[in-house]
């Protein structure tokens, strides 16, 4: 299992570090434990945050609701999914893969380039 994200009794945590204000929203790779995030949201208003949970969804494809944001303040974000879904630690491991591989692209979309 990868050390950005753990198991809990609902779901997953993941340990994310975030990036604001980018040209794009999009997976950056592995940072140290934790996933890094590049956001075009800004972070006013909690723009930034809903962004981050909306990329998570369309990019773990999960209901936004699934995810609870802790740590709403700084750049280094804990964010728990509350879903048993069989195949999600699969697509959790396939995140930073992805952006290895250039699969992944604006918006959470998986395309090729």
């Amino acid at each position: 299992m990868s050390t950005w994200f753990s198991s809990t009794s609902q779901g997953y945590r993941l340990r994310l570090t975030v990036a604001p204000g980018g040209r794009r929203t999009e997976v950056v790779g592995l940072h140290g434990d934790r996933l890094k995030i590049r956001l075009a949201a800004v972070p006013e208003k909690g723009a930034a945050n809903r962004e981050l949970l909306a990329f998570l969804a369309r990019a773990l494809k999960l209901p936004q609701g699934a995810f609870h944001l802790l740590g709403a303040r700084s750049r280094s974000k804990l964010v728990e999914i509350h879903d048993l879904s069989p195949d999600l630690e699969a697509r959790l491991e396939a995140l930073p893969k992805k952006v290895q591989s250039s699969k992944f692209k604006v918006k959470g979309k998986l395309t090729s380039r």
